[in-house]
């Protein structure tokens, strides 16, 4: 199979191929085409797989263009800085093909360089939940209340660090619940 075969658009599939990608491994053949449908997905694969492909391909293939309407749509939240760091860099190319915006939120980085990177009115976040959680604490008016799209990755890293009250306070004025 072929990466246009699982529904992707041209451009995007540019990204990827500029990015390496040749063929769609395991876990991108099965995950893109449920996530494009609408279907929640739930999916483990080993270091490596391109999970991370997995999850954003079908995200930025549905967000397509950059909102003037405030409020971020889609939300990727992970259980490390680094990861989300990762997650974010990954994310800058794929979407370079896009007007779309995002911003990374994570402890260890300027609160007012993150204060900024919200004030720009991001499609998408990537964020760990403690420092997000703060961001809803201390930004008047920032909610996550027109997410449509939600990726949590390494959910059960998440969990067992201790940060399962955060995302269900997160989400607790929002309609989605889905998990990665």
């Amino acid at each position: 199979r072929t990466f246009e075969s699982l529904g992707l658009s041209g451009p995007l599939v540019g990204s990827l191929r500029r990015m390496g990608y040749s063929v769609p491994t395991a876990i991108q053949r099965s995950a893109i085409p449920a996530a494009l449908s609408g279907r929640d997905v739930v999916a483990m694969a080993r270091t490596g797989s391109g999970k991370t492909a997995a999850f954003l391909c079908p995200l930025l293939q549905r967000m397509d263009a950059h909102s003037r309407v405030g409020g971020a749509r889609a939300l990727v939240l992970s259980p490390t800085r680094e990861l989300a760091e990762q997650t974010h860099a990954v994310l800058k190319k794929m979407s370079s093909h896009t007007d779309l915006r995002s911003a990374l939120i994570v402890g260890g980085e300027s609160m007012a360089d993150q204060f900024a990177a919200l004030g720009r009115n991001p499609d998408i976040i990537v964020a760990t939940p403690g420092r997000l959680a703060h961001h809803l604490d201390e930004v008047p008016g920032f909610s996550l209340s027109r997410v449509e799209l939600l990726v949590v990755d390494e959910c059960d890293r998440v969990f067992e660090m201790g940060f399962a009250a955060q995302p269900h306070t997160l989400f607790t004025n929002t309609s989605v619940v889905p998990c990665w």
